[in-house]
């Protein structure tokens, strides 16, 4: 696996609590909004520039990355971005109460994902997909990092053990509560080891960040079109991620609400949920383990137990596939969970309250608590060319934008 060292901007000496932002796709409008609010320099002003433009323009037009340029422009001019005086790498840790993970900040090989050696396990939409490409192109850059991870025991656990806190070039607690943590790699024996030791991975696996490594490709792949002279060696070969050893993640459940009963009573849903699980009133709000789901009903806690999972591959035997294709598809007539209007998803790090305040409230009929899917499934899809079903990972903590910046 091929990657290398940039010479990126990075927020000035005591910018980077003000300039970090969470990534562009786990916020909506109005939560972008109020991340933004108060925050001049934040990069949700660059990765969701429509949240200063008129809420009637449409958020993939053009004029939605021309605006996203100005406001990136404003923060290289004002100094409030600076650029590294030699190419270097990062280390980036994240805290989240007891729960610790570090990577390696680099740029990866755009031929590397287009070859499989970068592997995937979620389909991208189009729209955004073409969203993240229109915004990379215009701005020449790599917003925000792609989350990547690979096997344990591949000496990356060595690399991120390299760090002192009194070294650090960035150290803040963000409004959430997560500490982020930074130090910068320059010397360039110990880049070199770096990138030996990469070349000796078989390959990485895309955590979270679907659509960013793909646009990122994508765009890749267009430069090289177009230009006559090229190399291998351009910046646009490469784009922007953090690559964790997968003992150090964390996966949230990702929870499912729907809207109704497809016209059942509580009564008659839980006698065709009968047919096809187990049922049982346990006031159990999370599951405890793989292949039960807990279900919030009429005020109610129910598990849900699935049987005769023996013989099924890996995607068919994930939990979020044993409930859409035994209960949100036969039963309540959710074909096409990416589509479908009448279904919801709740990450896991809002915890099973929020599914009880969305059912209490009245705009939904029934929630579905998850038991979180595991990294060593997500490789096992990953390696056998399969795709996950939409929504079956929650990672947190999430990848901060703006803290690293890779253009080209």
């Amino acid at each position: 696996m091929k990657i290398r060292a940039f010479r990126g901007l990075r927020p000035a000496k005591g910018k980077a609590a003000e300039i970090a932002s969470l990534p562009y796709d786990v916020v909506n409008f109005e939560q972008a909004c109020k991340q933004a609010q108060g925050k001049p320099l934040s990069f949700m002003r660059v990765v969701r520039s429509e949240i200063e433009l008129d809420p009637s323009i449409d958020p993939y037009s053009p004029a939605v990355y021309e605006h996203a340029k100005e406001n990136f422009q404003k923060l290289v001019d004002s100094g409030n971005l600076v650029r590294e005086d030699e190419p270097c790498m990062y280390l980036y840790r994240q805290q989240m109460g007891s729960h610790s993970q570090t990577g390696l900040v680099a740029t990866f090989s755009a031929e590397d994902y287009d070859a499989d050696v970068i592997k995937k396990h979620e389909k991208t939409r189009k729209a955004k997909e073409d969203d993240r490409y229109n915004l990379t192109r215009t701005l020449r850059v790599n917003t925000g990092p792609v989350f990547l991870t690979v096997k344990d025991g591949t000496l990356l656990d060595k690399i991120v053990e390299d760090k002192k806190d009194e070294d650090a070039l960035f150290d803040f607690v963000a409004d959430d509560g997560i500490r982020h943590t930074v130090w910068k790699i320059t010397d360039k024996d110990k880049l070199d080891a770096i990138v030996k030791t990469f070349a000796q991975i078989p390959c990485a696996y895309v955590a979270d960040g679907h659509h960013r490594s793909a646009s990122n490709a994508r765009c890749a792949r267009d430069l090289k079109a177009e230009n006559p002279n090229h190399t291998g060696d351009e910046d646009y070969n490469w784009f922007l991620s953090v690559c964790f050893p997968a003992s150090q993640l964390k996966i949230l459940p990702y929870n499912r609400v729907v809207k109704d009963l497809c016209g059942m009573s509580c009564e008659e849903f839980l006698a065709a949920l009968a047919k096809v699980c187990k049922v049982s009133q346990t006031g159990r709000k999370e599951p405890s383990k793989s292949k039960e789901v807990s279900m919030y009903l009429g005020g109610k806690w129910y598990t849900l137990e699935f049987e005769n999972t023996e013989g099924l591959d890996a995607v068919s035997s994930l939990d979020v596939a044993l409930l859409q294709d035994r209960v949100l598809a036969p039963i309540l007539k959710i074909g096409d969970p990416r589509t479908d209007e009448r279904i919801d998803f709740v990450g896991g790090i809002k915890g099973t309250a929020e599914l009880e305040r969305l059912v209490d409230g009245g705009g939904f009929a029934v929630a579905f608590s998850m038991y979180p899917t595991t990294v060593s499934q997500l490789m096992a899809i990953a390696d056998a060319g399969a795709i996950m079903p939409p929504k079956s990972t929650w990672f947190e903590p999430k990848l901060r934008s703006g803290l690293f910046i890779h253009t080209f």
